[in-house]
């Protein structure tokens, strides 16, 4: 089973795998039920990727951290397949626990290289049990297996990153080298205090010219980063956080009629979720208004906060990293304070680009 498993590393989509080892698990031990929750580096957040005898949707609301399963943390430090029965509300979190209905459970961790990576939950459907020791080592295999899948899928998205930073450094090159030398030297002749001849404005022209030519050539490198696949909408992301962020009062206004194009779910998922992280660390809101409409031909995501404790903030990461997103769709991200003392954070995204 662990041959075929690993067989399928490139064969198939990554949530068939995760659904084949969660059944391998099941199969090669005594437990019936099994979810394998792992960290989900594009929502920053750890996701139930695949199950067995339970649907993993029914864990999609449950929000779940390193800090708040204890089991997992155990299972990382002592990297073996951890057993509990008692104060099952203390191990993992009270939903968790709620969902599965549970009194004994196990807990297979997914690490390798140091790296933890996430874990898999199983139990025999609710009942007391004991795991034997050819059984914990079976999981303890497959959890390592389940490693193996993750880190490689990892590196191959660094290497892709790498690679992309690499074009883009060389891109800059090539414009400074090429095209800013020559517009550098038309500008000094330009801002000379004598009269150019024939010859030189003729040759200012032609440097000009070159320059337009060598930019357009570059400009027309595949630069623009890979789309990053979704699962999940912006209205089930809208619920998601609802949840999570319950400190935050969420007041929704989505114009009727409006739909997020497939395009541009990835930046707006991103968005919202930097926008709602920031309210929920760096104020106090009393309340946070989402807005999703079509203005002047464009998409509209606008999330306003008040409650700003922190004084003004400077350029977050993320949404930095959000801004150049938007770039590669024609669209924009503002952000910053308002005149009434709000917060606000505004992607705007045109729907027909050539």
């Amino acid at each position: 089973m662990l041959v075929e498993l690993l067989s399928e590393l490139e064969d198939e989509a990554p949530s068939g795998f995760w659904e084949r080892l969660c059944e391998a698990v099941c199969r090669l031990s005594s437990m019936e039920r099994a979810v394998l929750f792992l960290y989900d580096d594009a929502r920053h957040r750890v996701r139930a990727m695949g199950g067995y005898g339970v649907d993993p949707s029914t864990f999609a609301h449950v929000h779940i951290t390193l800090e708040m399963a204890p089991i997992a943390q155990r299972a990382f430090a002592e990297d073996r397949v951890v057993e509990v029965s008692d104060r099952i509300g203390y191990w993992v979190p009270g939903e968790l626990a709620e969902l599965f209905g549970l009194t004994t459970l196990t807990c297979t961790p997914l690490s390798a290289a140091g790296r933890w990576l996430g874990v898999v939950i199983a139990d025999r459907g609710g009942g007391h049990f004991e795991l034997t020791e050819a059984e914990s080592h079976a999981m303890w295999m497959l959890g390592k297996t389940a490693a193996l899948a993750a880190s490689a899928r990892l590196a191959t998205r660094q290497q892709e990153r790498a690679r992309q930073l690499t074009d883009r450094i060389d891109f800059a090159r090539d414009v400074h080298e090429r095209v800013i030398q020559r517009l550098f030297g038309v500008s000094l002749a330009l801002g000379s205090d004598r009269e150019l001849t024939r010859t030189e404005r003729e040759r200012c022209r032609a440097e000009t010219r070159a320059a337009l030519a060598e930019l357009r050539s570059a400009l027309q490198r595949p630069l623009a980063p890979a789309k990053r696949a979704t699962d999940t909408t912006l209205r089930e992301e809208l619920e998601r956080l609802a949840l999570r962020y319950r400190g935050c009062p969420l007041r929704v206004d989505w114009e009727q009629g409006v739909r997020v194009a497939p395009d541009i779910e990835p930046i707006a998922q991103s968005v919202l979720a930097e926008a709602l992280r920031n309210a929920h660390k760096h104020a106090r809101p009393t309340r946070v208004d989402v807005r999703v409409a079509l203005h002047d031909g464009a998409f509209l995501l606008d999330v306003v906060n008040d409650g700003i404790v922190d004084g003004p903030r400077g350029t977050g990461m993320g949404l930095r990293l959000a801004a150049f997103e938007a770039l590669q769709l024609a669209g924009v991200v503002e952000f910053g304070v308002q005149e009434e003392g709000t917060w606000r954070v505004r992607l705007v995204v045109p729907i027909e680009r050539s």
